[in-house]
């Protein structure tokens, strides 16, 4: 399975995107500013580039979570639950509809569909891409 997150412009240190499954429109995501200079700890969003997505056991979340794999400068990132840039800390957040440009909502909704369609797949890979 590939996931494609088409990100936005970064703006007021977020950054909205489009999460598509095999093509196929899921989601809204949510990160933190995009930066190509230097990382700020919790508040930088992962390169663009493709990484492996596996199931792990979450000590935060306290239930098996996607996390990718191998996000150079980065460990621990998961796909999970939020709202703003405040939740994230370098992670991908998901959610039915954007609020305003700095917040979505619906995530546990948005974020159990597709943490169904990881756990079936027999292999999962996401690609995120900056805006152009």
């Amino acid at each position: 399975m590939l996931l494609t997150l088409d990100r936005q412009p970064s703006w007021q240190s977020t950054t909205l995107g489009n999460l598509f499954v095999d093509g196929q429109y899921e989601c809204v995501t949510l990160e933190d500013q995009v930066r190509h200079a230097a990382k700020v700890p919790g508040e930088t969003a992962i390169p663009a580039g493709r990484y492996e997505v596996v199931i792990v056991p979450s000590p935060r979340f306290k239930r098996p979570m996607p996390r990718l794999l191998d996000v150079p400068g980065f460990s621990g990132v998961l796909i999970h639950t939020g709202n703003s840039a405040d939740d994230t800390a370098g992670c991908v957040i998901l959610g039915d509809r954007v609020v305003d440009a700095t917040r979505i909502a619906d995530s546990r909704v948005a974020f159990e569909r597709l943490y169904a369609k990881i756990a079936a797949a027999p292999e999962c890979w996401i690609e995120v891409k900056d805006a152009e």
